[in-house]
């Protein structure tokens, strides 16, 4: 299996968000994952489509887009016209999911839905099988840099358990404390794409922590 990286471009150094950004175009990372904050569903502002369209000229990877907004159905068309690839939004912000899911699909992208920590996957069973990706968050999300949630383990497990027979090329994307101390035990509980902020920008050497990551994945045994 083909394991996932996604620098979340929200720990980058915005003061030299090229060079960053030319960092992970050639490192082993797969995607860049961009956080977009609202002020309103999460406690903490980010950016909007001026930073998405710096990176988007730049980046030669796929836009993995988390919006952390209320009523994300107003931008899913403008987030998808930035560049986004895949956009993910929060079951807990769609009052009618459904419709988003295929208000994302119609936009040309791919769909996924985020759960927070205290949501549990069974509230996914009635969209799962028109997903492509569901992000379970393993802190609350609104800031960087937040202790791993030891819960997220069983939630993995748990969705692993509810795609079998129904869509079971899903992405399962883990975000929050995600770094090379746990990285291999979230391969094995079932997940294969990883959102990593501090845990990559905060380190000397970037690309190689990128890397090491990689190899974990690649020797860590998935359930």
């Amino acid at each position: 299996m083909n394991y996932i990286i996604a620098p979340s471009i929200l720990s980058a150094d915005f003061g030299n968000l090229q060079r960053d950004i030319e960092m992970i175009n050639q490192s082993e990372a797969n995607w860049f994952h961009v956080d977009v904050m609202d002020g309103v569903f999460v406690p903490n502002i980010s950016f909007g489509f001026p930073v998405m369209a710096a990176v988007k000229k730049h980046a030669a990877k796929p836009l993995d887009v988390h919006l952390m907004i209320v009523e994300p159905d107003k931008y899913i068309e403008e987030f998808a016209k930035a560049g986004a690839d895949r956009i993910t939004v929060h079951y807990e912000a769609c009052t009618h999911l459904h419709r988003t899911i295929q208000l994302i699909k119609a936009s040309g992208c791919k769909a996924g839905v985020a759960l927070n920590p205290h949501t549990p996957v069974t509230l996914l069973q009635d969209v799962i099988e028109d997903l492509d990706l569901v992000l379970i968050m393993s802190v609350n999300p609104g800031f960087g840099g937040q202790a791993f949630i030891h819960n997220t383990y069983k939630k993995i497990k748990d969705l692993k358990n509810l795609i079998q027979g129904v869509n079971e090329d899903l992405v399962i994307e883990v975000d929050g404390g995600v770094g090379l101390q746990n990285i291999a035990t979230l391969v094995s509980a079932g997940a294969n794409a990883f959102v990593a902020g501090n845990a990559i920008f905060a380190t000397e050497n970037p690309t190689d922590t990128i890397a090491k990551m990689k190899q974990l994945t690649s020797n860590a045994v998935s359930i």
